[in-house]
């Protein structure tokens, strides 16, 4: 089946980033048929991609009123991609739901990282056609495997391709099949967005990557490295802290890579963003997955930037093996000594640096030597958070038809590893200790929150849920495996936080479907969750405007004296809310007491409202003399 982009009618190549084409326009796949095979009567046989009839019956419901339930799979890049997504589903009256039995249609974001995440979405999938759900699969499954059976009577698009997810979602729902797959520029950044969690910006930087592991089947689907600017993903990062984001969490296949195809670097782009960062630290930056080679010329500006107030010194480090003639099959291109020298120097220079890693067990030609040496790498460093992943051959790979390691042995290496890691106590020492923590989400048991320590030690404190998106100091009372206990001492205010929390915006529903990993996230329960912070995630959800609230608004918009109330509210209020903002009763009172002052706008408008008043009543009186006097 061709690819959409391919059956546009006209030259024109499609519509803008966030627009949909016209219905007559967009390439359908009609529901095979029986006849399918079968010759027309004209002799001609039957095309499979054809251009929606516009005289075509219209769908039962009217479009934008079905209920959508979206499944995520993988990495915070994929969860990116769903929140936005969601964002323009419910920008367009869709509702969303973590219901998938009261759903109208199914959308699936997929990972092909590994087999069972595969696996699952092959038994959602199934699932969704027995219950006669329409279907639309979107994600890395279906960019880099477009023809695998699984995918036969369902809608897909790519993951460039999100910003037309609207298109695709209308004519799934009018029986259609259709799959959108090419694009040769980035989706916009600045698109609709529904968060899980409403303090929690998942910002990509980039997609694809520079290397060419042989493992991986992610290159596959999310291509070469493609850069965001510079000027671009700062003014995200503005948006985002404007609508009250308390973390940002800076995504992509592989954040080192950074700007190597626009002529830019990670330290640039990081610098760039820290210097938007509020100065009272409300808004944490943590910096995305890298791998060792391209972050080692940058390591002290790295280091630098990771000792910041509003950086988490946090990296996620992925190693895969401590033996270099498993990384040379891998094709990684980096060594066992430059991954040391990577945490080495982060370590000396970024006081309390916290480094999260993966290992690949069982990789084809791994012996019992090169398993030691990682049990060794893992032993040297203690690390506190290692993704542990068995080889998973995928379809296509280098890997894939490379003489596999009997599954026994790759079982027990796993558990060999999983077990030395256990055993270690990266918290202990903590307790008693007085930490700054930022408070994001709830635990899973529903009575702690959860905050991250500078160094992104996960802390469960139990407070009330209006300490939520606050920052707080904490005194460590108890430590555990996989995260440790505190009493909030004191609440610190920020600055910038000049709205209660009985006046934020309403929330989009919440539903759970936008955010789902294969690992387990941590919580309180967590006690078996290896996974490092790209797996674990975070959930979101985005402050959204009512269709109330905009359509009040645009009834307002069309009134003068309310638009001149509004800007004359406006200009007379955002002064003291900075004030209580930083806390100046003084100030405030100032303030307050200077709200009959008229500035020079203010007079402005004021007389020409006068003038316009006057001209009036002049027009009306000449009218009223010149009909009396022709009586």
């Amino acid at each position: 089946m061709e690819d959409i982009e391919d059956l546009l009618v006209g030259s024109g190549g499609g519509a803008p980033p966030g627009f949909r084409l016209p219905i007559t326009a967009v390439g359908l796949d009609p529901k095979k048929n029986k006849n399918k095979n079968k010759p027309n009567p004209n002799g001609n046989s039957n095309k499979l991609s054809q251009i929606q009839d516009p005289l075509a019956p219209l769908s039962p419901k009217i479009p934008g009123t079905q209920t959508i339930y979206i499944k995520t799979f993988g990495c915070s890049h994929n969860q990116s991609d769903s929140e936005y997504m969601a964002g323009q589903l419910s920008a367009f009256g869709y509702p969303l739901s973590d219901n998938p039995e009261e759903a109208d249609l199914w959308l699936i974001n997929t990972c092909t990282v590994k087999s069972p995440s595969q696996s699952a979405m092959d038994t959602l999938i199934a699932k969704g056609k027995g219950a006669r759900k329409p279907l639309v699969v979107a994600g890395c499954v279906p960019q880099g495997s477009r023809d695998i059976k699984e995918l036969e009577g369902v809608s897909i698009v790519g993951v460039q391709q999100i910003d037309r997810v609207v298109e695709i979602v209308e004519e799934t729902l009018k029986g259609h099949e259709v799959r959108l797959l090419s694009r040769k520029t980035l989706p916009a950044l600045d698109l609709p967005k529904v968060r899980k969690n409403k303090f929690v910006e998942i910002l990509p930087i980039n997609v694809g990557c520079l290397g060419a592991c042989t493992y991986c089947k992610t290159k596959h689907a999310r291509g070469h490295l493609g850069s965001y600017t510079v000027d671009g993903l700062v003014g995200r990062v503005k948006s985002v802290i404007a609508d009250g984001v308390k973390e940002i969490w800076l995504s992509s296949e592989d954040t080192g890579a950074y700007g190597r195809d626009i002529g830019a670097n990670l330290p640039i782009l990081l610098n760039a963003i820290v210097a938007e960062l509020p100065s009272d630290a409300s808004t944490m930056l943590r910096i995305g997955m890298t791998n060792p080679p391209f972050i080692l010329e940058h390591l002290k500006e790295i280091a630098e930037v990771l000792r910041h107030p509003c950086v988490y010194s946090f990296l996620h480090v992925p190693v895969q093996s401590g033996s270099d003639a498993v990384l040379t099959a891998m094709n990684r291109e980096y060594t066992v000594s430059e991954f040391k020298t990577v945490v080495d120097i982060l370590t000396e220079l970024v006081p309390g640096m916290q480094i999260a890693t993966d290992i690949i067990c069982g990789f084809p030609g791994e012996t019992d030597e090169d398993f030691t040496q990682t049990l060794s790498l893992i032993k040297l460093y203690k690390f506190p958070q290692v993704h542990i992943s068995q080889f998973y051959p995928r379809p296509g790979t280098p890997a894939a038809r490379m003489k596999k390691v009997p599954s026994t042995v790759v079982k027990r290496r796993s558990r060999d590893l999983t077990s030395v890691f256990e055993a270690f106590t990266p918290y202990v020492g903590m307790e008693g200790r007085v930490e700054r923590i930022w408070i994001t989400e709830v635990a899973t048991d529903g009575i702690h929150l959860v905050g991250h320590t500078k160094g992104y030690v996960q802390v469960l404190v139990a407070a009330p849920e209006s300490m939520l998106g606050t920052s707080a100091i904490v005194k460590i009372t108890s430590v555990g495996r996989w995260s440790v206990f505190g009493e909030v001492i004191e609440t610190i205010p920020h600055m910038n936080d000049t709205v209660s929390g009985n006046e934020r915006p309403k929330q989009e529903k919440n539903f759970s479907g936008l955010n789902h990993y294969e690992t387990s996230a941590c919580s309180t329960k967590s006690e078996n969750c290896c996974c490092g912070p790209e797996s674990c995630g975070g959930q979101s959800e985005k402050c959204a405007v009512t269709k109330n609230d905009v359509q009040l608004e645009d009834r307002n918009s069309r009134n003068l004296i309310g638009w001149l109330l509004r800007k004359r509210k406006n200009h007379v209020e955002k002064p003291v809310e900075n004030e209580i903002g930083l806390g100046s009763q003084k100030k405030q009172e100032q303030t307050q007491g200077s709200l009959g002052e008229w500035g020079v706008v203010d007079r402005a408008l004021l007389g020409g409202m006068l003038v316009s008043f006057l001209t009036i009543v002049t027009l009306l009186l000449h009218l009223g003399f010149r009909i009396l006097s022709s009586n």
